[in-house]
């Protein structure tokens, strides 16, 4: 089910699939409190950052318009935004990787609309909007940077990904859930650690999705810029934390320069980074992925993509060199004696499509029990079927109407009586149906006439393989479930805290600061709520700035 959102220009060109994931700010939720966290770990990194951070980011502090004083609205954000192309949406915390990287494909950024708890004011595991916001969006002010971070969700939103790695999202998302409640027990905590380091555990070989993860982790999270001797910080998650700016740039964190290993270098969000990878410039961003896309099914295709979509046990797309995609989940391949594929087989509900667009007659409702087709050349015969013209077609007995057997080179046969077949507007051939057919594999059969209509999907080879559908309106792909929030339970002691909270965050907004109040509340404070420790900063920064303007 799609949440219910105030609408925009910018969520109404969503597809469906992302939009479950969407929801309202609800800024009015925000509270004293919250501001109070933002505008701190704001001046902390403002008056530290100049010295470490790449100048993009303060550049981009400016551009997008985020201020220190306040946590930034959707809508203010989205006006700023649009000018250099992008936008942003507030989302359910961790959502999954696939999605998180195809809203950067649309140049959406995602932003968890959450804030840390003072407990976590530094770090926390669980993202939030001062990790989003204050990390990422400024960064997007470099239109080299920006377009990277649109390749990566592009390229990253096909990589194919193991079964197992959406049993660990879900205890990932679930651990980061439980450590920002504040009504989560240490056991509880405990019990969802071990839950993650038992998946974790029983990961085994590395996905592309994996493999994808890592790239995105030590750039756009925990990137370094310029030489390894003294490298600037642009990486959001750096960015955003006050304790890790710091500590990263010592000498006991090892640098390296950034290249094709960081993608088999995993992370643990829970801990301090031992390590991180220096890029010399944004522009090498995109060369290293580039570099890292070409080994990906989606650029590679044949038998070892049709390969890891089985493996995944996940929806998943190929597309022959002719252009017709098959999608659907993958349960078999058929290969020659030089491993190459020569017939494939889906199970359950499939779908056709030709560049992304879903084939009329060939919906999931056309093909609910799967879908099977050869792959290759045709026996004796050099030219392809797909390049075959009408004379061709005549001249080989491919003919509508009459019985018509197929041999290919890789020993799969089919016959039938030819119905009808499908060109492109260049005059390929990519579809072929038959009545009354067999299919079979040196005397197996793969399709026989009871089945009913048999429909051929016509090319040379399998050029590319990835996660998702073809054309996204093929499959119901709406299965979120929109998370409870968290609040921190009301007590007569916590809002009488929060009473003080807005109290001396009016005095500013209005400038008029009253010193006798102020000494009040610090008694107040220091009597009722010791542990409380951020108000009292708020308080001394009232003073100084009192003071100040009394002297001058």
């Amino acid at each position: 089910m799609i949440p219910e959102v105030k609408r925009n220009e910018v969520i109404n060109k969503l597809p469906k699939h992302l939009l479950q994931y969407v929801r309202d700010q609800h800024y009015e939720r925000y509270s004293p409190i919250d501001q109070a966290v933002w505008r701190y770990v704001m001046h902390k990194n403002i008056s530290y950052l100049p010295k470490v951070a790449h100048p993009s980011y303060l550049k981009g502090l400016s551009i997008t318009g985020i201020s220190s004083e306040w946590i930034p609205s959707m809508y203010g954000m989205n006006r700023i935004l649009k000018k250099i192309g992008w936008a942003a949406v507030t989302v359910d915390g961790y959502i999954p990787t696939a999605a998180f990287m195809e809203f950067q494909a649309y140049n959406v950024l995602v932003i968890a609309q959450d804030i840390r708890r003072i407990e976590h004011i530094e770090y926390t595991p669980a993202p939030d909007i001062l990790h989003e916001a204050a990390g990422h969006a400024p960064i997007l002010a470099n239109p080299e940077y920006a377009e990277y971070l649109r390749r990566l969700g592009q390229i990253g939103c096909r990589a194919i990904s193991s079964n197992i790695e959406i049993e660990l999202y879900q205890a990932v998302r679930h651990l980061a859930m439980i450590k920002e409640s504040p009504q989560s027990t240490k056991k509880q905590i405990a019990t969802a650690q071990e839950k993650v380091n038992q998946v974790q555990s029983h990961m085994g070989k590395a996905s592309e999705m994996s493999q994808i993860k890592n790239l995105h982790w030590w750039t756009v999270e925990y990137g370094l810029i310029g030489n390894l001797k003294n490298p600037k910080i642009y990486g959001a998650g750096l960015l955003s934390s006050i304790g890790e700016s710091k500590s990263c740039l010592k000498k006991t964190v090892k640098k390296y320069p950034y290249d094709l290993n960081a993608a088999d270098q995993n992370f643990d969000i829970t801990k301090p980074q031992p390590q991180l990878f220096v890029t010399p410039d944004f522009a090498h961003l995109s060369y290293v992925l580039e570099e890292y896309a070409d080994r990906m099914a989606l650029r590679t295709g044949g038998a070892a993509g049709i390969r890891k979509l089985i493996g995944s046990n996940q929806l998943g797309t190929i597309e022959y060199n002719t252009g017709i995609q098959v999608s659907g989940l993958f349960k078999h391949i058929w290969v020659d004696e030089y491993h190459n594929p020569i017939y494939f087989q889906t199970k359950g509900p499939t779908a056709l499509a030709f560049q992304q667009k879903e084939l009329i007659a060939h919906s999931t409702a056309h093909h609910p029990h799967g879908f099977g087709s050869p792959i290759g050349k045709l026996k004796n015969i050099n030219i392809p079927i797909e390049k075959m013209s009408p004379y061709d077609l005549h001249a080989y007995k491919i003919r509508e109407g009459n019985f018509t057997r197929l041999q290919f080179e890789g020993g799969i046969t089919v016959e039938g009586n030819l119905i009808t077949g499908k060109r492109t507007l260049n005059g390929n051939i990519i579809l072929i149906s038959f009545k009354n057919c067999t299919v079979a594999h040196r005397g197996n059969i793969l399709f026989s006439p009871k089945d009913g209509v048999y429909h051929m999907a016509v090319g040379m080879k399998i050029s590319s393989a990835f996660a998702g559908p073809a054309d996204d309106d093929s499959f119901d792909l709406i299965d979120h479930t929109l998370s409870e929030t968290h609040p921190v339970p009301s007590t007569p002691e916590r809002d009488a805290l929060m009473e003080l909270y807005q109290e001396v965050r009016d005095m500013r907004k209005n400038k008029k600061i009253n010193p006798k109040r102020i000494h009040q509340i610090r008694k107040m404070i220091i009597k009722d709520h010791p542990k409380d420790w951020l108000l009292k900063k708020e308080l001394q920064e009232l003073l100084i700035y009192s003071r100040t303007a009394h002297s001058s």
